[in-house]
């Protein structure tokens, strides 16, 4: 198998405790590896595993495992987990996986999952749904759609975003998090879905003063963190603003966020502040 051969790869770091008597992983650390790797499959796919589960009645269950070792990873080696699904059949999903060090292949295998009932582990035949965003993804097609508008038409699922990660998660006192700002005609709004059409992140773009525009209330869903998904939104915010004519646009990054808007462009401005009891810095961006 060749590195190029798979359109994700989840990268990882060999741990001290992954390493035996031998001085190289030992090998059932490979099929942790790959598991990792699945799950960042479907985050890539923008489906948080449990909700698109439950979505779709089923579940995933491993009914074979193979492993070929073609070498040795060892301490602190960089590797990157590549996965993808190979065949869907009536009920069950093959995703083959590989270790690579560098264009190196390390380890190569094969996951057989059955897609079936929790209760009763009965096997079911694989949604059509499902089906299309798997041969999407590896067709090499987008798994997110950006909508931007007003709050008549996104505001349910942007609330919705807004309340799993500011109110409940970050505990913002809901009083300080909804304002006058969202139903404003003035405001856009935007919020990614995925092909099931499920809300997974939301931002929103206010004019600060004439020529500068404040991009706000950015939150994506937890299990989505680090897909790309976030960046979508972003992006579809700057867009709207380079079209209404702004030359800049600013904005107020949680100080946990900022390394996330410093691949965007953005650069820091300013001291550090706190709002509404969490650290941040203003962070600016020509348009």
């Amino acid at each position: 198998m060749k590195r190029s051969e798979f359109r994700f790869a989840e990268r990882l770091r060999v741990r001290w405790v992954e390493v035996d008597m031998q001085k190289i992983v030992f090998n059932g650390h490979y099929l942790m590896y790959f598991d990792t790797a699945v799950g960042g499959y479907w985050r890539a796919l923008a489906m948080p595993y449990n909700e698109t589960m439950e979505y779709l009645g089923g579940d995933l269950f491993v009914r074979k495992s193979t492993v070929e070792y073609l070498g040795s990873a060892r301490y602190d080696d960089v590797l990157d987990i590549g996965v993808r699904c190979a065949r869907i059949g009536n009920s069950s999903l093959v995703f083959q996986c590989a270790v690579f060090r560098n264009d190196q292949a390390l380890v190569t295998g094969e996951l057989v999952y059955v897609f079936a009932d929790p209760a009763t582990q009965t096997s079911k035949p694989v949604p059509q749904e499902l089906r299309e965003v798997l041969q999407g993804f590896e067709a090499g097609k987008t798994m997110v759609d950006v909508r931007v508008g007003g709050w008549d038409e996104l505001g349910k699922d942007a609330r919705h975003i807004r309340t799993t990660v500011f109110i409940e998660e970050q505990g913002i006192p809901k009083e300080m998090e909804w304002d006058e700002a969202d139903p404003d005609p003035g405001c856009v709004h935007a919020v990614a879905y995925n092909r099931f059409g499920q809300p997974l992140a939301t931002g929103r773009l206010l004019e600060h003063v004439p020529g500068v525009a404040k991009i706000g209330r950015m939150a994506v869903s937890q299990t989505m963190r680090g897909s790309g998904v976030g960046h979508a939104v972003l992006e579809a915010l700057m867009k709207a603003a380079r079209e209404q004519g702004y030359r800049e646009a600013v904005l107020h990054a949680q100080m946990s966020a900022a390394a996330f808007y410093t691949r965007a462009g953005f650069i820091t401005r300013g001291a550090m502040f706190e709002e509404v009891g969490i650290p941040h810095i203003e962070m600016v961006r020509s348009l």
